[in-house]
């Protein structure tokens, strides 16, 4: 079908579902506001490397991969695709437009996936081909936008040993950001980073990792060592392990599990991941099932009215002018936005702004990319029950009948 065709089915399919009022992108506009949560969730934010050479202050850019040996040619690789960068950037530079969406949206708590460490000391880890770091300095990044917790437990957070992994959690709490998934000892890792609300509740964040994503075996958090929140090779004995994290559920609590799983490229998705995604909300103790790894979006699922993403797709990285893998369209991002129900944590809406990466930095994607986008999510969201379409301002947004 050629490329107005399918833009003529999106938009005669959006017009007859607003017509129906079943369409779910309305729903923000409805109900008492003190009642609904909105949270901004994304995938994978990686600040080292070349984004971390584009500012004023930044560590070592000596590589220790079999291809490059200087952070600085991520910059060149870039620019080789998009045109040249002016650098030094001040922090709010990567995220581009992304944050003129988070001050429109203005979500109630912001969540991501850091993956990388946040240190100028430490040694690359023995036998690993890739190394992510940023300079402390740099977390102003993320402060650019607002952030409230970071979910750790990835395959990049030892990157640069247990030094750079205290370096990373002293710095992040200097810097008045919480972080999951990691600590000094297992029980220090299993615990939830916690976020208030401005209206008075909070949202538990909780990070988790499998070893699928390319996570070593020897990062497992224990009572001894410092490490990552694995999940057990049993889904029974890793949703026994979130029942005691997360515990008794206070009235106002609404809880993000965040997975690290998966590898980076491909649309399936792996049987064990939704047993585990659904265990997970049949406790009763989970609202949003926050999956990423995968370099471009995956198939959503909303699960017993709860949220479950299975690949979020990278948001900010390096990656522009790595080659390969073109047809999934890494280069175009989104940013995910859920509302919930504040008291029971069911899922009332779900909006995300399509974006592409550009010159390093986040800009609105175009109509043909966002179809692309919505195309995708369709696709896939097919063999799951959801659907999806654009809204007047060119946002991706959740069919209310998609259960």
């Amino acid at each position: 079908m050629s490329s107005r065709g399918l833009s003529r089915r999106r938009f005669l399919g959006l017009g007859s579902v607003l017509a129906a009022g079943l369409w779910r992108g309305t729903a923000h506009s409805v109900g008492d506001p003190k009642d609904r949560v909105t949270l901004f969730l994304c995938g994978d934010v990686m600040l080292g490397r070349g984004i971390d050479q584009l500012m004023p202050t930044s560590a070592d850019p000596r590589l220790f991969e079999p291809y490059l040996r200087d952070a600085r040619q991520y910059i060149r690789l870039a620019e080789a695709v998009n045109g040249p960068i002016e650098r030094p950037v001040g922090p709010a530079y990567p995220w581009g437009e992304a944050l003129g969406e988070l001050a429109s949206i203005a979500p109630d708590v912001r969540l991501v996936n850091l993956e990388n460490a946040v240190t100028t000391r430490g040694t690359p880890w023995p036998d690993k081909g890739i190394h992510y770091r940023m300079h402390p300095d740099n977390l102003a990044v993320l402060q650019a936008a607002g952030i409230d917790a970071c979910s750790l437990a990835n395959n990049h957070v030892l990157d640069w040993g247990h030094d750079g992994l205290r370096d990373t959690l002293s710095s992040l709490n200097a810097a008045g950001i919480a972080a999951a998934g990691v600590g000094l000892d297992t029980r220090a890792a299993t615990t939830p980073a916690i976020v208030s609300t401005r209206r008075g509740g909070r949202v538990r964040l909780l990070g988790l990792a499998s070893a699928s994503s390319g996570v070593p075996a020897v990062w497992r958090a224990t009572a001894r060592n410092p490490g990552v929140n694995m999940l057990d090779d049993s889904i029974d004995v890793t949703v026994a392990g979130v029942r005691r994290a997360i515990g008794a559920r206070l009235p106002g609590d609404l809880v993000v599990v965040s997975i690290h799983w998966g590898g980076n490229w491909g649309w399936e998705i792996p049987a064990w991941q939704r047993r585990l995604a659904h265990a997970l909300i049949d406790t009763g103790l989970v609202d949003i099932v926050h999956g990423h790894s995968s370099h471009h979006a995956k198939g959503i699922e909303v699960y017993r009215d709860r949220l479950v993403l299975y690949g979020c797709g990278d948001l900010i990285n390096d990656y522009e002018g790595i080659r390969g893998h073109g047809r999934y369209r890494s280069d175009l991002r989104l940013m995910y936005f859920p509302t919930l129900d504040a008291g029971s944590g069911r899922l009332l809406d779900l909006r995300m702004v399509p974006l592409r990466s550009t010159r390093l930095s986040l800009r609105r994607a175009g109509r043909e990319d966002s179809g692309w986008l919505l195309d995708s999510l369709n696709r896939e969201g097919a063999r799951l029950g959801t659907g999806f379409a654009l809204d007047n301002d060119g946002r991706l947004v959740l069919d209310s009948r998609s259960a």
